[in-house]
């Protein structure tokens, strides 16, 4: 692929972080531009864990997508959530950092659909795997699809 603002050939889909920058273009962006630049915001409304959405039909399949992220949690962090576990009841420290976590990676996947030329995505799951102690992987993945109304 190339890289739409430094015209820099670079590596799949899989490995850059928003659709059409290359990584070293995507870290100069300031936090506010790396949002805006994950998020694909017409494809959310069409997206399910179902294999058809109500109202549309599938024109083609493009395949799967996914979005994959690797979270480690902080010291301070886990010594929070530790001190949370006397009291008992949710560990909002690690409730919000698994949100986070998802959020990221459905955005990513959101990504690669739209780069694929997708217009919804069907048949999302989560799965996650602790890769060493501390530090998970999270992916989101489905099926993009264009769609278009029924009827």
């Amino acid at each position: 692929m190339r890289c739409h603002r430094c015209n820099k050939d670079f590596p799949s889909i899989y490995y850059f972080q928003a659709p059409g920058l290359c990584n070293e273009c995507f870290d100069r962006l300031s936090d506010d531009e790396k949002t805006a630049a994950r998020r694909p915001a017409a494809i959310h409304a069409l997206t399910t864990t179902a294999f058809t959405i109500d109202g549309y039909k599938i024109v083609k399949s493009l395949g799967i997508v996914r979005g994959i992220t690797v979270r480690s949690r902080s010291l301070f962090g886990t010594i929070g959530a530790s001190l949370q576990t006397i009291v008992g009841g949710n560990i909002a420290l690690f409730t919000d950092l698994c949100e986070q976590t998802r959020e990221e990676a459905f955005e990513m996947m959101l990504a690669h659909a739209q780069e694929r030329g997708g217009n919804a995505v069907i048949g999302i799951r989560y799965d996650a795997t602790e890769v060493m102690q501390g530090v998970n992987e999270v992916i989101c993945y489905g099926t993009a699809v264009i769609v278009e109304p029924a009827g």
